[in-house]
């Protein structure tokens, strides 16, 4: 039923049309000036779209809550499943009326380190919250009132960090609507996107059965712990990025090419190690498990490829986002979601599960050559020579590495063997990987060396 209700909620944050997106996108230039009253009008803005999302998210949380019990049969008494649904979409609806506006704020202005830090505090306590009411008895509504309790201090908190580091932040001045214009076509983007993700799973279900679900979710649930972690170090420098190309664009041509080449030498060595020690992981974690196979030598390269052509687009998809190019690249989005849907429901009726991986890496190849080909010809004015050669030296790397470890014969047969080797084999990879790329993109090189250099030389001043 959680699951069930988390995925509703999924769908219902459509209703915020696409502007945080667009505010993200927005905020870029003003910030990169200091442009205060820039900055005011497009809070403003955000700040009355937001209220709206709110109240219509508020409301349809009610009825949800009233309509929900009856139509699917979860077995649990309806005042336990209404409050279940309310309690669990009600910090959404506060998050949407009075703290999303500032969390944009704080994302596009470098401190994403404040939310992430304060995300972490806040699973810590409500996890620690958890086995306290388990296993002193409490039942699933106690749960959703202690994750609500939660989310009404991180709004305080929030609302005071803000209120103490832009005390200039005024969301009741005129509101600059022009600002967020494009938040109807970054909505499409949005709806496209959660299709093209949701694809997989709802073929498997209908198609292939739960068990083969389980299959796909805990290659899913593993890979992605990779990519989130990729997305977390890029989102430490995404938003000196989209700064920079408001105000220097030469300057973010050097960025953009050291960006792309160690964000490609990071996701490529990530998932090759991923490669190495999955299998071995999966046998140990799925043993006694005998109603489905979990172990497929086939899967796992195919579950990477989805993930290296998500994240290896990551610069060309981010200086689209900068340059604010989401109408001319919208049937770009739609296509990649046709493409999956239409291959992989083709392909599922005889590939089984890699028939819906089919699906997806078909729809990934056409939009991450788009993606690439736009970006340099129509943003960068360029030719997309260097971004397809940086894809090639890396897959060669990833390939040649895949095989020589697979030729080492690793002990692996306990949970203390994979993480020892893989520390090991982690460092000679991920070092290889840097040292190749540094190598062949000395420009890059360069531009980081300085960047090193010049923060390290700058704590040396302050100390």
């Amino acid at each position: 039923m959680l699951n069930s209700v988390n995925q509703i909620l999924v769908y219902l944050g459509l209703l915020e049309a696409g502007v945080g997106n667009a505010t993200i996108q927005a905020l870029y230039g003003p910030l990169s000036k200091s442009d205060h009253d820039g900055i005011n009008g497009i809070m403003s803005a955000t700040n009355k779209y937001y209220h709206k999302t709110g109240v219509i998210y508020f409301t349809s949380i009610i009825l949800i809550g009233v309509f929900y019990p009856f139509l699917v049969k979860s077995g649990l008494d309806f005042s336990v499943v209404f409050w279940v649904i309310i309690l669990t979409g009600l910090p959404n609806a506060i998050n949407y009326y009075f703290q999303g506006k500032y969390k944009l704020l704080l994302q596009t202005d470098g401190r994403m380190y404040v939310l992430t830090n304060v995300t972490m505090l806040i699973n810590l306590c409500t996890s620690v919250g958890k086995i306290l009411l388990l296993t002193n008895g409490f039942g699933v509504v106690a749960l959703q009132l202690m994750y609500f309790f939660f989310g009404i201090i991180q709004m305080i908190f929030f609302q005071l960090y803000v209120r103490y580091c832009y005390p200039w932040l005024d969301v009741t001045v005129k509101p600059n609507f022009q600002a967020l214009a494009q938040k109807g076509y970054v909505m499409i983007h949005q709806i496209s996107g959660l299709v093209f993700s949701s694809t997989d799973m709802i073929i498997l279900s209908v198609v292939c059965g739960l068990k083969t679900v389980s299959v796909y979710s805990m290659y899913t649930l593993l890979f992605g712990m990779i990519s989130t972690l990729v997305q977390n170090i890029n989102g430490s420098v995404i938003f000196i990025m989209g700064q920079t190309f408001n105000k220097d664009k030469k300057r973010y041509i050097q960025l953009h090419d050291t960006f792309e080449t160690y964000n490609m030498a990071l996701t490529f060595s990530l998932f090759t190690i991923a490669g190495v020690f999955i299998l071995p992981f999966l046998k140990i974690y799925t043993s006694g498990i005998n109603d489905i196979n979990y172990i497929d030598n086939l899967l796992p390269w195919l579950f990477i490829l989805v993930y290296l052509l998500d994240n290896g687009r990551t610069a060309s998809a981010k200086v689209i986002t900068f340059a604010g190019h989401f109408d001319k690249t919208k049937y770009h989005a739609i296509a990649e979601m046709i493409i999956n849907i239409v291959v992989s429901v083709v392909c599922v009726f005889n590939f089984g599960i890699y028939g819906v991986l089919i699906g997806t890496i078909t729809a990934l190849l056409f939009r991450t050559n788009i993606m690439i080909i736009y970006a340099a010809k129509n943003i960068l004015s360029r030719k997309p020579y260097c971004t397809y050669r940086r894809w090639c030296v890396n897959f060669v790397l990833c390939i040649i590495v895949s095989i020589i470890c697979h030729l080492i014969k690793f002990k692996v047969d306990t949970y203390f063997l994979i993480i020892l080797n893989a520390i090991v084999v982690s460092v000679i990879i991920v070092s290889l990987f840097f040292i190749v790329n540094s190598i062949i993109e000395k420009e890059a090189f360069a531009c980081l060396s300085n960047y090193i250099k010049a923060k390290l030389t700058k704590r040396r001043f302050l100390r």
